[in-house]
């Protein structure tokens, strides 16, 4: 599917950058560290949201922030989305010049994700019109799916802080983003979806953050009825997957999973063996960046 796409700027960042550090032996080495700068966002000149980001898709980024909070409902309204890093800011402007609501900015939740993520409260009252498809899925699926993500944790693997998103249908990944937070890569991820014309109904979302809140009303958001994460869930983000209809699977590594939320939706095609049951400890130090 193709849309109309509004004016672009190409202002993506390296996602690391070489350092020199002392290591446990005592010899002094160069090794890659996660990048982090602010980006500030403006829409038709109100300045909205001060992100913290690697700026690799910062284009995305900040279309798929205002997508996710209800400022802009439709691609076609953004004639521009312009990133200058030089003074930090990224400027997005409407058709009508006067895109979003300053009653918008009155009521505010600082929530859970990495970087201090920002709901705004208008946002809650519109859940109840979400209506998500419910998505069957087969475990040898959701294996096959872990495999092929964890190979694509690049900076991760190069410099570790940063959280990784994908989009997938079935096995395959569709996109990839990494991010200091795990809410920007959801963003950049719905962005992308915008940008692309890309129906969330028959996806899965995977994140390598955990299930919270903010995670379960961004994927509901996005049409995405199935969220897949390594790591653990919240209370709150549990009770808004069930009233959502989010199929909701957390503690997802190897051949370990837990089905929290539309367990009836999944097909035990490949159950390993009794001896390789794992016991969860409750903690997910890889997740703690």
């Amino acid at each position: 599917m193709t849309t109309i796409r509004p004016q672009l700027t190409q202002a993506g960042l390296a996602p690391t950058h070489p350092v020199v550090a002392l290591d446990e032996h005592g010899q002094y080495r160069t090794v890659e560290i996660a990048g982090e700068r602010p980006l500030t966002l403006y829409l038709d000149r109100r300045e909205i949201v001060t992100l913290m980001t690697l700026g690799s898709q910062p284009e995305a980024l900040a279309i798929g922030y205002l997508r996710n909070q209800y400022f802009i409902e439709d691609l076609y309204q953004i004639k521009a989305v312009q990133v200058d890093w030089e003074t930090e800011a990224v400027a997005v402007t409407s058709y009508t010049g006067a895109a979003g609501a300053a009653s918008r900015l009155d009521k505010r939740t600082v929530t859970t994700g990495c970087g201090q993520g920002t709901v705004f409260g208008e946002l809650m009252d519109r859940l109840e019109r979400i209506q998500l498809p419910r998505l069957r899925f087969r475990q040898s699926v959701i294996y096959a799916l872990l495999a092929n993500v964890t190979a694509g944790n690049a900076v991760y693997r190069r410099a570790g802080a940063v959280h990784g998103c994908a989009l997938c249908q079935g096995e395959r990944m569709l996109y990839f983003v990494e991010d200091v937070g795990r809410h920007n890569a959801v963003d950049a991820i719905a962005g992308l979806m915008w940008l692309d014309g890309v129906d969330g109904g028959d996806k899965i979302f995977y994140t390598t953050g955990r299930l919270t809140s903010e995670m379960v009303i961004k994927v509901a958001q996005m049409g995405i009825p199935l969220l897949l994460s390594r790591s653990g869930i919240t209370r709150m983000g549990l009770e808004l997957g069930q009233r959502l209809g989010v199929t909701l699977i957390g503690r997802a590594k190897g051949k370990h999973f837990l089905v929290f939320s539309g367990a009836d939706s999944l097909e035990l095609d490949a159950a390993p063996p009794e001896s390789s049951r794992a016991v969860p400890t409750g903690r997910d130090p890889d997740t703690l960046l």
